[in-house]
């Protein structure tokens, strides 16, 4: 897999050199009406039993689906309103099986295979969150398993009965709207527990693009782009916060307040290339993100991603990395999402030759946090598109870094198959950012050269193909 681009020689954009004065923004919540929850031992089963032998459920029992195909569990549900409904559905799967069930709704199908996980024993409990369209008054919601394997243990159903909220005004923001995120089962889920698709930019590295990344252009992101999340591309080596930890520090420090600012989520992106194995930078990871993770704890919109890509590294190392480093930010910040970076460049191995099991059969043990998968569409085809929908299904995936040329991050756009991993991506409901907001002379690039010299960033006119076709993907929702 060819990574040229992240080495490749760039002449000299200057530094940022003053450090943006920090604030702390209050963001409030969004009402919402409390949600209902509905037992599974008292909905309607078919082919299951109820069973209180597993300690951690709520209610007198939980439901047992049978090993077959077309056992369920339908719930009588009442919405106040009609539209869309958030559905919290709290599972066991003491199996290393993904026990997927089909959803119809008042006899429609809805979703389709909603992956259920194993948790790791029948007596841990997690939830799986998925939206659907209700009519006002009463619903029929089934859950029909899709294997021979049957269903998980199906604790309850958990609705938003009062569904989806009056459109946003205009001076309404993504974290104004979601609050405080968290991980709900394989999805990444607002204050509220609905399933959020967070869609946006990430920069070059700012050792070369600082000049990219400044009130114009950030107000382009937030408010022409409507982007829901900045990635923050800190490289540790080739020029970056290993030659001056202090600048490059205080320089995310500034770049989290202007994401703030604007209501932006930001991610927190330790990007480690070279070399892959992150425990080499392991000492410096734990002093930076102590710092961030202390300064900016009561913010709702901190990501942090602790390992960009690890290379040439095994699974075992880099799992052995996340579970060091997580109690690191966690001792800071107890409620923030962690994102890691997976072996063979954030594929899971896929490019390493492997496949995703490696990190299905030794889990990181942590919770809230998601793994992380890149993607270069005119490079990385069927295959990686097809492990991508298996893995949404079993483990929570962001995708943090994906461009629609080849690895290098240059060479002809591949549109096309861009817009099957898009849509695979809209499915599953994963999150992504693209490579790379800045005005490099490579094609991934979206602004056109020289662009970040002057302050126009709105539109299409300052944009590549390629930034014209992204901006429309963030647009499109």
């Amino acid at each position: 897999m060819a990574r040229s681009r992240w080495i490749a020689a760039v002449l000299s954009p200057a530094l940022i050199t003053t450090v943006i004065t920090a604030a702390v923004f209050t963001i409030p919540k969004a009402a919402s009406a409390a949600p209902v929850t509905y037992q599974s031992e008292s909905a309607t089963i078919s082919q299951g039993v109820v069973e209180s032998n597993h300690t951690g459920f709520t209610g007198s029992g939980f439901v047992n689906f049978d090993n077959v195909t077309g056992s369920y569990v339908e719930y009588t549900v009442n919405a106040a309103a009609a539209g869309r409904h958030s559905l919290v559905f709290r599972y066991a799967n003491g199996t290393t099986a993904n026990r997927p069930l089909d959803i119809t709704v008042n006899g429609t199908p809805t979703v389709s295979g909603l992956g259920f996980p194993g948790t790791g024993a029948w007596t841990n409990w997690q939830s799986v969150t998925t939206q659907v369209n209700l009519v006002a008054g009463t619903n029929r919601i089934r859950t029909t398993a899709t294997t021979a394997n049957g269903g998980p243990n199906a604790d309850s159903l958990t609705v938003d009965v009062a569904g989806t909220e009056p459109p946003p005004g205009p001076g309404d923001t993504p974290v104004a709207k979601n609050g405080q995120l968290k991980v709900c089962g394989t999805k990444l889920c607002n204050e509220r527990g609905q399933v959020v698709q967070l869609r946006g930019m990430s920069t070059h590295g700012i050792q070369w693009y600082s000049q990219c990344v400044k009130t114009a252009s950030l107000d382009a992101l937030a408010n022409d782009w409507k982007a829901d999340i900045l990635r923050v591309a800190m490289y540790i080596q080739e020029g970056g916060y290993e030659t001056n930890p202090r600048r490059f520090t205080d320089m995310m420090h500034g770049y989290i307040e202007e994401a703030t600012k604007r209501g932006m989520y930001v991610l927190v992106d330790w990007h480690q290339l070279t070399p892959g194995d992150p425990n080499y930078n392991t000492s410096r990871a734990k002093t930076f993100f102590t710092e961030i993770a202390q300064r900016h704890k009561d913010k709702k919109n901190i990501i942090y991603d602790i390992a960009n890509e690890p290379n040439n590294v095994s699974w075992a190392n880099v799992k052995r990395y996340a579970e060091e480093m997580i109690p690191v930010i966690r001792a800071q910040d107890p409620d923030s999402v962690v994102f890691v970076g997976t072996h063979g460049w954030s594929t899971f191995g896929i490019s390493d030759g492997q496949s995703e099991t490696s990190v299905f059969n030794n889990p990181i043990n942590a919770t809230n946090f998601m793994y992380t998968f890149h993607f270069y569409a005119a490079s990385h085809r069927d295959n990686y598109l097809s492990a991508l929908s298996r893995i949404a299904d079993r483990v929570p995936v962001f995708v943090t870094e994906f461009g629609t040329q080849t690895s290098s991050g240059d060479g002809g756009n591949d549109f096309a198959m861009s817009q099957r991993y898009i849509d695979l991506m809209a499915q599953k409901q994963i999150g992504w950012t693209n490579w790379n907001f800045s005005d490099d002379s490579r094609s991934g690039a979206v602004f056109k050269s020289g662009t970040c010299a002057g302050s126009n960033f709105t539109g299409t006119g300052p944009l590549k193909p390629a930034g014209v076709w992204v901006r429309e993907r963030i647009l499109n929702r």
